[in-house]
């Protein structure tokens, strides 16, 4: 900031001593780019049953971690990026594109005293285009279940949130991301 504010002044002070000598001077304004708006992607979780309020915290925690990309609820009768579901399975994501794709919230790995909102913001991980990383501790978001049930975090570590923020600044960037299309069971 300082470095352009003195740069400014200097442009400043130029353009004086070019007016009070009859030279002619043109000076630019310098540009700065707009910042890039945030990938919007929806999640329908209407189907997650008991489940919801995981899901909307699992959301609520990526939007607070990384500013390339924004979960929101899709609408009354839009159609969502991501559809949440739960079943008696175990959590596992289906990945179709970036940002696409449906989650499953499974009641297997709840009934064995898995965290909600850790497996509903790991599944989330999985559309924004992170992997598994097993085994690993429970400072990883995406070492899911093999971090123990006493692992309660649901908070993606540095290296997750700079993997988002590189997949969805991509997009920003009109560069395309890389394709993934697979059953992620965790």
């Amino acid at each position: 900031m300082h470095v352009r504010m003195l740069s400014g002044g200097l442009a400043a002070a130029c353009l004086v001593s070019l007016s009070l000598t009859g030279g002619q001077a043109a000076v630019a304004a310098p540009q700065t780019a707009a910042p890039l708006a945030a990938s919007v992607l929806t999640y329908d979780a209407g189907g997650s049953a008991e489940f919801r309020s995981a899901v909307d915290r699992g959301a609520a925690i990526w939007n607070e971690s990384v500013d390339a990309v924004e979960l929101r609820p899709a609408a009354a009768g839009q159609r969502a990026n991501i559809r949440v579901l739960a079943d008696n399975g175990w959590p596992r994501a289906l990945p179709t594109t970036l940002g696409n794709g449906t989650v499953y919230i499974g009641r297997q790995a709840v009934n064995q005293g898995y965290n909600t909102v850790r497996i509903s913001a790991h599944e989330l991980g999985h559309i924004l285009g992170l992997p598994d990383r097993k085994p690993g501790p429970c400072s990883s978001l995406m070492s899911g279940s093999s971090a123990g049930t006493a692992c309660t975090n649901p908070y993606p570590n540095a290296a997750e949130k700079a993997e988002v923020e590189g997949n969805f600044g991509d997009v920003r960037a009109g560069r395309a991301p890389a394709a993934r299309a697979e059953v992620i069971v965790d």
